[in-house]
């Protein structure tokens, strides 16, 4: 498969990582793979907005250009 990797949750995490892959019907290393993948998407996901970064028409080109925002 992969890399090990070694944790030791709390019992209080422990007991949720049982009963919820037991409430999947998976094993807790498939469990806590795909909440990590899952977590991983998310980080692409959650910069699409970049995509439009520099976009905007209007206004400075350049934000620090504003005033009231200059260090000078």
């Amino acid at each position: 498969m992969g890399q090990t990797i070694t944790f030791r949750p709390t019992k209080k995490l422990a007991g949720w990582i049982e009963q919820a892959a037991e409430q999947m019907g998976v094993s807790q290393g498939q469990f806590i793979r795909s909440h990590l993948e899952h977590a991983r998407a998310g980080d692409r996901t959650a910069k699409k907005f970049m995509r439009l970064a520099g976009i905007v028409r209007s206004g400075p080109r350049d934000v620090s250009t504003r005033k009231g925002f200059s260090k000078e």
